[in-house]
């Protein structure tokens, strides 16, 4: 079995949010949208779906953690609940920093198509 890897440049800046590919091909149409969206609004959606994805997993943490009980830092004391949030909600701001699980990939697309329509419209 023979294989070959093709290279294609990069479009986007961010690692995180590359245009390279969606589903194995190239994504001509986020390309596209891309040069009809500004740079700050690029950024900006980006922040939104990375901040999405954090919110998103935060979430799904807290209900992952919410019936521990026991000793050590997650203790059952009055205060625990309070700090336990607040733990969860900085693991999931840095696991959406460094990549997550994909899903403001998905949101920054959209964002950036949805912007891209509003341009042509407008």
């Amino acid at each position: 079995m023979q294989t070959s890897v093709i290279n294609t440049p990069r479009l986007a800046t961010s690692s995180a949010f590359s245009v390279e590919s969606r589903n194995g091909r190239p994504d001509f149409e986020l390309a596209a949208a891309l040069q009809k969206v500004s740079p700050q609004q690029q950024a900006k959606a980006q922040k939104t779906a990375t901040d999405f994805e954090a919110m998103f997993l935060n979430s799904m943490f807290a209900q992952m953690t919410s019936g521990l009980k026991g000793e050590g830092p997650f203790g059952d004391t009055p205060g625990t609940g309070v700090w336990r949030s607040m733990l969860t909600e900085q693991y999931s701001k840095n696991f959406a920093q460094a990549g997550g699980v994909g899903i403001a990939s998905d949101v920054y697309r959209t964002l950036i198509l949805q912007q891209a329509k509003t341009i042509r419209t407008a």
